[in-house]
């Protein structure tokens, strides 16, 4: 939190244990706290009453997790204090995520989140109010946290818990089985309030599964036993009332057609963030990836291309990786400064954007009302298809890895229907509508189509 002192930090980790003792979360002197002051850090001591601390019972660390301060004991008959074992793993969080305050509860609500599923890697829950209280997240997302296995020592979570927070960019939250959960934040208010808001989740997914319900799935679309659609708070689309009058369910179309920019997404993201991404990451890309039979395939039909072209052609696997990838590269800077919309260069786009998308570098923006239609079709019955000229890989990326969290949690029947203009080895692109027309207008009335 910008501007707290030391001072204030200890006492608000000792305001805060006592409330998080007063739920459970930190009894038995379990659990911690600490926060950032500056370029310090204070940290509540290990093996201490937590709702019995004062400030004069904090460590200080600096920047790098090194101690500055060691606290004395209050009276004799206290033991000394000893820096907690949750430090290194505070400081994984602090490295990793820029976090500006950790907590550590041992809430039994996270314990038993973690035994859901004794396999399970993952914690996942959607469709939930408090998942709007976690940065990045929706009600219609999904709200993922890792799970971790638990040690003997509290300090020997370290690197799976290091491990965990690179592979889940978008949690804020760390789980370790039978153990507890670890939560941060931009500051201490943040780190609070999506400790709370998870504590909730886990609870909720724990309750829910004793009822049979699966947290982690959408709710099925609504329909009454006639196939209507029944309107908000059970009143039915064909009843007037006092309420806003609904289509019925026989007036709305069976099918909604939708395009990516500016239609679901901004036409800026895609131009000024997907396009520039794939031009200054492709030959990372390539390199990492060359041997692997997608790479592979990816240069291979860039190689087809160049030779149709009748320009430079892409040298055979001989000449070596790094000619070929340079030759490659060099084509596809080319074929995106001419805007050429053709399939070899979109296949190769897409498996970049993928890689981009599942490391959390690149998170699709999304239109704010998007989710709320497709979740409002979804339960009218109505089939949603994505027709786009770009990449199928990035449509389905955009739609796993967005501002508004995954959409294919909502089994909205989304499909991708086949790019024409992909097909037109000369870069010239066919009629959208054709392609558009042979799946979904042999009843041309019932279908739907949305672009910009």
């Amino acid at each position: 939190m910008t501007g707290i002192t030391v001072e204030e930090a200890k006492e608000l980790i000792c305001e805060l244990c006592r409330n998080f003792y007063s739920q459970g979360w930190v009894s038995g002197t379990g659990g911690g706290i600490s926060m950032k002051a500056g370029d310090q850090v204070v940290m509540a001591p290990s093996g201490v009453q937590k709702e019995r601390m004062v400030p004069e019972d904090m460590f200080v660390l600096d920047a790098h997790g090194n101690v500055v301060h060691t606290p004395t004991p209050r009276a004799a008959t206290l033991r000394p204090v000893k820096l907690s074992e949750c430090a290194p793993l505070f400081t994984a969080a602090y490295e990793l995520r820029g976090a500006g305050a950790v907590m550590h509860s041992h809430s039994l609500n996270a314990v038993m989140a973690t035994m859901l599923d004794s396999q399970a890697t993952e914690f996942k829950v959607t469709h939930l109010e408090m998942i709007k209280g976690i940065e990045g997240h929706s009600f219609y997302g999904n709200c993922v946290v890792p799970i971790i296995e638990n040690t003997a020592r509290e300090c020997e979570l370290t690197d799976r818990m290091r491990q965990a927070i690179r592979d889940y960019p978008q949690a804020n939250a760390v789980l370790v089985r039978r153990h507890g959960v670890y939560v941060w934040g931009k500051d201490w208010i943040q780190a609070k309030t999506q400790a709370e808001c998870y504590d909730y989740l886990f609870e909720a997914a724990v309750k829910m599964a004793q009822l049979g319900i699966n947290a982690a799935l959408p709710p099925a679309p609504l329909f009454t036993a006639d196939g209507k659609r029944p309107a908000e708070n059970g009143v039915h689309a064909e009843s007037h009332g006092n309420k806003r009058v609904k289509l019925s369910h026989t007036q709305l179309p069976k099918a909604i057609v939708l395009d990516i920019e500016g239609t679901v997404a901004p036409i800026s993201f895609v131009a000024d963030v997907m396009f520039p991404y794939a031009h200054d990451n492709v030959r990372h890309h390539l390199e990492e990836h060359y041997d692997t039979p997608e790479a592979q395939a990816d240069i291979e039909a860039i190689r087809k291309q160049a030779a149709a072209d009748g320009g430079a052609a892409i040298p055979d696997v001989d000449a070596g990786k790094d000619a070929v990838i340079e030759a490659v590269v060099s084509w596809v800077h080319a074929a995106i400064a001419a805007d050429r919309k053709i399939g070899a260069l979109k296949q190769l786009q897409g498996h970049v954007w993928r890689s981009g998308f599942n490391n959390g570098k690149l998170v699709a923006q999304l239109f704010r009302d998007v989710p709320d239609a497709l979740v409002e079709w979804r339960n009218a019955g109505i089939k949603t298809y994505i027709y786009s000229s770009g990449s199928r890989e990035a449509q389905v990326c955009m739609e796993a890895a967005n501002s508004a969290g995954s959409l294919f949690c909502l089994s909205v029947l989304m499909c991708h229907l086949p790019c024409c203009a992909q097909r037109s080895i000369d870069g010239t692109p066919t009629t959208n509508l054709h392609c558009i027309e042979d799946i979904l207008y042999q009843e041309p009335r019932l279908a739907l189509y949305f672009r910009r």
